[in-house]
């Protein structure tokens, strides 16, 4: 890296104890639920309209068994002793027809239920996306990328099924529950009693359940993360290059694989923490009926009247209508808790505040005077740099007059591509200001001053896509002239149109299909479609071998005309008709001058010259 020590991008043990104890001191469900419940809010017909049919399809829930009792009692067994048939068949009419509503009912519902479900959890993972492109460039840089995929990816999947079903069945069991409550008061209050009576044992057992699962869940997510870091980091050409260059793949391999077994033992632990706890359900459920069958007996022998075959059968059937809707809210509640952790994790994203933002009253560049580039005292400091760390830059001072060719140079890690990120607020300054087109740059609106900033970085990034795609990432709606106009500037047209596809051309992942100077001159064909004020090259050519160094350097050339342009560069022959050379020594700005003015002196600029003359074949 260049230009001063930088923060890695890995994630410290200390940044990993902190998340830790993060999640350990999550935020509960009751503290969550407003803000999951917001999520909701855009979707509010949708909502609305599965509310009714779920109130509806619980209500018809009911019925049925009441209509059991009275098949019993009016149809098979009535006082008469002999089978009613046409009330026998009224009463079997209904009851089909119920069910068959109540299927209809249960799959819009579903259709319902799934497409808000579905969309919340869209809608959740493009706003997180969203408010992570708003984040400044510190915060990328010491985050893996893996687990910034997994909080998008792993997390706002994960919690999928929460945001499709609890609604629905939170309403519709809520509504079903009380239903037949009332309808097992109707038919038989003691019996109601005996089937309640054990039902706060379940209540504390979920509970408990529910907490070991939420911890296994935070365990669990935390490892997913590390596995999807993991991928991403080897899994890339680069990494891949990396571990075969090394010949570390069964490294790579064993390290996936520990994570790996740490992911299944988790996941199997978390399927079966709660295994007894449904197996207890199961049981009570199971041997509820029974109990009511002896309570029933008892209420015969003691002459309740009202106790009949068609009320037990009912009632059996009414009961256990109860206690699945309670099984479902019991469900949803554990899956609450299991969730909780997940919830957390996202939302803890979407708490994080940029460190730069547009000031309240920014405007935009004032084209006017665009081209002018001055730093006052600047003073910056990495934001994760210790206390004890000196700053990477210590009052800096420069002006770049509209126009000018300016150089940085100075030793490897002086701070020189510190002063490039500075300039399109990739990082906030610690202390003096930088003026842009005369303007302080906390006063521009970002989104103007980086549109009027083109970079030319050493690490040249394309996506995996074709060269006309790479190069219309700059400007979406250039025509196929405009790209060849500024191919043909930045001198890789003619070997553009060699290829069989020419523009259509993918170029892989980071552009490995092309050489370097090839990446290197659609960069600057693609910064040139941008047509900013500014030009930064930050060592554009310091990884080119000498050929293919001075065909770019050709297209730098021919980029730079008519706009400020800065460059970074650590071979001082690419520099030497610049019209201002700074050099840059231990954060500071310890001489500047022209080429032949800095020569002239017995000065760093002329030691470094000298040094680099002597180590040319």
């Amino acid at each position: 890296m260049h230009g001063g020590a930088r923060p890695r991008g890995r994630i410290s043990g200390g940044d990993a104890d902190a998340q830790k104890a993060r999640n350990a001191d999550a935020p509960k469900i009751p503290d969550l639920l407003p803000r999951i419940a917001k999520l909701f809010a855009p979707h509010r017909p949708a909502l609305i309209l599965t509310a009714v049919l779920v109130i509806i399809g619980a209500g018809l829930s009911v019925i049925p068994p009441l209509l059991t009792r009275s098949a019993f009692d009016r149809g098979l067994f009535p006082p008469g002793g002999h089978p009613n048939f046409p009330v026998l068949i009224e009463i079997v009419v209904a009851m089909v027809l119920l069910y068959v509503a109540s299927a209809a009912l249960g799959v819009a519902q579903t259709y319902l239920t799934a497409t808000v479900g579905n969309r919340v959890m869209g809608s959740m993972r493009v706003s997180l996306f969203s408010h992570l492109q708003r984040m400044e460039l510190a915060f990328f840089t010491r985050t893996k990328t893996g687990i910034i995929q997994s909080r998008l990816q792993n997390d706002v999947g994960g919690v999928a099924n929460v945001l499709t079903n609890t609604v629905s069945s939170v309403l519709g069991n809520t509504v079903t529950v009380i239903a037949a409550f009332v309808a097992m008061l109707l038919l038989s209050w003691q019996l109601t009693v005996v089937a309640i009576i054990l039902m706060p044992i379940l209540v504390i057992a979920q509970r408990r359940v529910g907490r070991v699962r939420a911890k296994i869940a935070t365990k669990t997510q935390e490892s997913l993360s590390d596995m999807t870091a993991i991928t991403q980091e080897t899994l890339s050409v680069s990494g891949i290059l990396l571990a075969k260059s090394f010949n570390q793949q069964a490294a790579e391999v064993g390290r996936y694989s520990n994570e790996n077994d740490t992911q299944v033992s988790l996941q199997v632990r978390e399927q079966m923490s709660g295994q007894w706890f449904f197996a207890m359900v199961q049981i009570f459920l199971a041997i509820i009926p029974a109990v009511i069958y002896l309570c029933a007996a008892w209420l015969l022998l003691g002459g309740d009247v009202g106790v009949t075959a068609g009320t037990i059968v009912a009632f059996t059937t009414v009961q256990a209508r109860l206690m699945f809707p309670l099984l479902g809210l019991m469900r949803v509640a554990l899956d609450l808790q299991t969730s909780q952790a997940l919830f957390a994790r996202i939302f803890e994203y979407f708490d994080l505040k940029p460190a730069i933002a547009d000031a309240p009253n920014a405007h935009p560049v004032n084209r006017g005077t665009l081209g002018s580039v001055e730093f006052e005292n600047v003073v910056f400091s990495y934001p994760d740099a210790g206390d004890t760390t000196p700053p990477t830059l210590k009052g800096v001072s420069f002006r770049i007059e509209p126009g000018q060719y300016a150089a940085f140079v100075g030793p490897s890690g002086a701070g020189k591509t510190t002063v490039s990120y500075l300039i399109p607020r990739f990082h906030e300054v610690s202390g003096g200001r930088i003026l842009f087109a005369g303007d302080d740059i906390r006063q521009l609106e970002q989104e103007s001053l980086v549109q009027n900033i083109g970079i030319v970085s050493q690490e040249t990034y394309l996506f995996h896509a074709t060269i006309a795609q790479n190069l219309r990432y700059a400007k979406p709606d250039a025509t196929d002239h405009e790209l060849e106009t500024a191919a043909r500037a930045a001198n890789i047209h003619d070997t553009i149109a060699s290829f069989p596809e020419a523009y259509d051309t993918v170029v892989g992942e980071r552009g490995y299909r092309l050489s370097g100077g090839e990446k290197q001159r659609i960069a600057i064909a693609r910064v040139l479609l941008k047509d900013p004020g500014v030009l930064i090259l930050d060592e554009a050519t310091s990884a080119l071998d000498s050929i293919s160094e001075r065909v770019v350097q050709t297209a730098l050339d021919t980029a730079a005309r008519g706009r400020t342009t800065i460059a970074i560069a650590h071979r001082l022959s690419t520099v030497v008709g610049a019209d201002v050379i700074f050099v840059v020594d231990g954060g500071r700005i310890v001489e500047q001058g022209t080429h032949d003015e800095l020569l002239a002196n017995d000065s760093v600029y002329s030691r470094l010259y000298a040094q680099q003359i002597t180590q040319l074949p």
